[in-house]
Parts: C-alpha cells; sequence; structure tokens
C-alpha cells in the first residue's frame, strides 16, 4: 500500500479509482482475516459499579475486657507513656471549657506528655520489696526508737526530688541539700561550744538545739553534699583551735556572762560556808570547781543570774530573779499588789 502512495501522481482519476480499489479489496482481504480496531476518540468511560463498603467489626478495647482480680504487675510492668485502650479507669485531664467536662482518656496529650506512676502501684512495690529483700540486711533491733536513731545517727541529711511534666526530668531545685545535727551530740567542751556557736550564728536554733547548714550554690548535688560536710567538718576542728589571743583574753572581754568565773558564785559560796559555820579560805580554781548543786536552790539562782545578765532585764527574767533570791534565803513569796 505504501508502494502505490509513493507512486500516485496527482490528476490521475484513472490511477486514483484503481488506487480505490486497490486499497478497498485491500481492506475487505484484511477485514475478512481479523477486525479492524477502531479508534474512538471520544469513547464514553462505561459506568463503574459504586463500591459496597464491608463493615469490619473492631474488637473492643483491651480495657473492656480486663477482669477485676488481674494481675496489674503483668499488664503495666514498667514505666512507660500513658496508652488508653491499657487503663481501665476513667481518667479525665486537660482544659475544661465552660459548662464541659475535661476531655477523656482517648486521644489525650495531656496523659501522653506527665510521667506517670501505674508501674509503682502498692501491691507491685510490695512484690518488687518482697524481691530484693534476700539482698539487704536486716533492721538493727536496737534502733527501735527515734532517740536510739539520733543517738547512733545524730547527723541528717534532707534532699528533694522533683516530678513534673518538662522536656528535662531535671529540677534546679533538687540540688539543694541541708543538713541537720543537735549541738549536744558534738563532742565540745565549753570554749568549743562557744566558739562554734559564734562561726554558725543564725545557722543555730536555741529551741531545737539544732545546726542547719544548707548548700546550693554548686550544679549537682553530690557537690553541694559534699560541701556541706566540708562545712561541718571546718567549723568543728576551727572551734577546737586555741589562737594565741584567746588566752590573753579576760573577763570584761568575754562576750558573755560566766558565772563560774564572776564574784556572784564567790558571793554566794561564802555565803554558804557560813550558814553551815565553815570558815575555809578557796582559791580561784576552787572557787571556779565549786559545785553549787549542793546548795539549796543554788542551781535555779545560778540560771537566774546567767539569764539576768546574758538575756538583759526584762519582766521575765527580773521575774525569775527575784523567785530564785526568796528561794535561797527562805523569804516569802511575793504577794500581788491589790
Amino acid at each position: 500500500m505504501s508502494l502505490f502512495i509513493k507512486h500516485y501522481r496527482p490528476g490521475s482519476i484513472f490511477k486514483k479509482q484503481i488506487l480505490w480499489r486497490l486499497n478497498s479489496s485491500v481492506a475487505e482481504n484484511h477485514e475478512s482475516e481479523e477486525e479492524f480496531r477502531v479508534l474512538d476518540i471520544l469513547k464514553k468511560r462505561d459506568k463503574q459499579q459504586k463500591r459496597v463498603a464491608r463493615r469490619i467489626d473492631v474488637p473492643a478495647d483491651r480495657a473492656e475486657k480486663m477482669s477485676t482480680d488481674q494481675n496489674w504487675g503483668n499488664v503495666w510492668p514498667g514505666p512507660r507513656s500513658f496508652h488508653p485502650s491499657t487503663v481501665p479507669l476513667p481518667i479525665r485531664q486537660g482544659f475544661v471549657p465552660k459548662g464541659q467536662v475535661p476531655p477523656g482518656k482517648k486521644a489525650n496529650a495531656e496523659l501522653m506528655k506527665i510521667p506517670n506512676f501505674l508501674h509503682l502501684t502498692p501491691p507491685v512495690i510490695k512484690t518488687q520489696c518482697e524481691a530484693i529483700k534476700k539482698f539487704c540486711t536486716e533492721w538493727p533491733k536496737l534502733l527501735n526508737s527515734e532517740e536510739a536513731i539520733e543517738k547512733h545517727y545524730p547527723v541528717e541529711v534532707i534532699t528533694s526530688d522533683y516530678c513534673h511534666a518538662s522536656p528535662t526530668i531535671r529540677n534546679p531545685l533538687a540540688r539543694v541539700v541541708t543538713l541537720r545535727v543537735k549541738l549536744s551530740t558534738l563532742n565540745l567542751d565549753k570554749h568549743a561550744k562557744d566558739k562554734l556557736l559564734r562561726l554558725v550564728g543564725d545557722h543555730y536554733d536555741e529551741k531545737t538545739d539544732l545546726i542547719t547548714l544548707t548548700a546550693d550554690r554548686c550544679p549537682m548535688r553530690r557537690q553541694n553534699l559534699d560541701y556541706v560536710n566540708y562545712l561541718l567538718t571546718a567549723c568543728y576542728h576551727e572551734a577546737w583551735t586555741v589562737e594565741d589571743w584567746e588566752k590573753e583574753k579576760m573577763e570584761a572581754d568575754m562576750e558573755y556572762y560566766d558565772w563560774n568565773n564572776n564574784q556572784s558564785k564567790k558571793n554566794l559560796v561564802n555565803w554558804y560556808h557560813k550558814c553551815i559555820n565553815k570558815d575555809i579560805a578557796l582559791s580561784e580554781d576552787e572557787y571556779k570547781s565549786f559545785d553549787t548543786s549542793v546548795i539549796d536552790h543554788g542551781e535555779e539562782y545560778k540560771l537566774a543570774v546567767s539569764s539576768l545578765f546574758n538575756d538583759g532585764e526584762r519582766e521575765e527574767t527580773i521575774n525569775n530573779y527575784d523567785t530564785a533570791v526568796r528561794k535561797l534565803l527562805g523569804l516569802p513569796e511575793r504577794k500581788p499588789i491589790e
């Protein structure tokens, strides 16, 4: 067919007819052999059948199928993010619009952001304690009271841990360390005790007899713990140190009133010896070491005089001094003025 088209001469009607006939005969012979496919440009699409949505049976949440007597430790064995289908509790959390209830547990980002303690329920904790019990030592039988614990472990260290919703689990306040110890538990003499009190200053509470040292200047808790231990050790050893200039201190240079080194005690001892008809000349050391507890109401008089000088003249200290003197001299109590 291409050959005829190539040698076709325009204007020749006879050849055109022959060409047509020849082409028609070729087409008829070709159609007889196989069907001629026609290109239909404007072919209409066949209507597609509508898909019938098949209903899929979605199983119920695991939380709805849980039994009430199950072992929760097997369901939630360790720390993990919140999963609503695993927790059979009607938990709600989030912003509450006016007149509405808080969002439920499903698709709740607030519940997934915060850490939870669902893996630390009391039965699970009890089971874990029983498991590690074989690796622990028994509690000492002598430490059966708070007094015994304070006697054998006088130093108390206080730290804090925080749990909050944040990109980091660290809290700056967790580095703060507080150390507390009773002054009476420290091995101090009179000079060392007085010097230690002056070193610690406001960190000593006279009512509770506690020395409280707090450290927060270091970034880590361990560093602050080492620092408070260093402070206590340094103050303790410095209190026992006696400088040369301290030996030169006179009674007028003392920061407090020491009743044993003052004339008030000498007067009391001399008065007592006269009352029992004894004329004894005592040295300075004998006056200082004399035990005033052998004198009736002597200790009460000692405390009243010391409080009057150290705490200042107040109505309370003056009344205590008046009462102590009357008891010491055997005088009747003062009657209130009506």
